[in-house]
């Protein structure tokens, strides 16, 4: 059985880090998740939200990072590995663990291929 906590290690908390991360430029959307993405030499996949206030109060906000946290938890054994990703909700619709789920491994794998092509050039 798979090893399902999240370790500190998993978080992005510096701000340099997410600037670095905002400067490669390389993102990718749908309805439910703004992924921005870049490679790092760690060996494994790092993650770090980013949830304004245009979503809401506290309370909401608080569920949404939550809900990011939970998705990622659930999903960092099928996600590549040495990236390091910044997860922006998009306003909108009330987005469940499942959508969130299935955007999170989509739009990474997007964002993985993307990246290793570009790096093939």
């Amino acid at each position: 059985m798979e090893d399902l906590r999240l370790s500190s290690q998993r978080r992005l908390r510096r701000q340099a880090d997410f600037d670095r991360v905002y400067a490669g430029r390389n993102r990718s959307e749908d309805h439910f998740l703004l992924v921005y993405a870049s490679r790092n030499d760690l060996g494994r996949t790092r993650f770090g939200l980013s949830v304004s206030r245009k979503h809401g109060g506290a309370v909401r906000r608080v569920r949404l990072k939550r809900l990011l946290r939970e998705a990622f938890r659930l999903e960092q054994h099928v996600l590549p590995e040495g990236l390091d990703l910044v997860l922006i909700p998009r306003r909108g619709g009330e987005a469940t663990l499942e959508d969130l789920r299935d955007s999170l491994k989509q739009l990474v794998s997007q964002l993985a291929a993307r990246i290793d092509g570009e790096t093939a050039s």
